[in-house]
């Protein structure tokens, strides 16, 4: 069994920062790509960042130049540092993370359970 727990959402002022945290614990072997998507009432979720094994990274372009993925392997933990917040930036964010939970093992997707970040006017 595997669980993720994120935790470092709330409200806060448009122009201010947030610093999401993902933790995972239980049966972890390996861990691959690193993800945080987000979605609101009556749209898709969407991918905004991801962050490989080696530590290159990609983003969304609605956040480039705002958000920054970053992770550590030692605490099994995925962040996404958010600065210059907008109203738009208002979600739900989940992190997903590609976990083995043993040797020979393939890895599987494994959600958080979500998290809401509010940004106000």
């Amino acid at each position: 069994q595997v669980e993720l727990v994120e935790s470092g959402g709330g409200l806060v002022q448009a122009g201010g920062s947030l610093r999401l945290s993902c933790a995972a614990s239980g049966s972890i072997f390996s861990m691959d790509n690193m993800r945080w998507y987000r979605q609101v009432p009556g749209k898709q979720r969407e991918l905004v960042a991801d962050i490989t094994k080696g530590g290159t990274t990609n983003y969304a372009d609605t956040v480039k130049g705002r958000f920054t993925i970053s992770r550590d392997n030692a605490k099994n933990t995925v962040y996404l540092q958010m600065d210059s917040l907008k109203p738009e930036d208002t979600a739900v964010y989940y992190c997903f993370l590609k976990i083995a939970t043993a040797w020979g093992r393939a890895y599987s997707g494994y959600w958080g359970q979500g998290i809401q970040v509010t940004v106000s006017s």
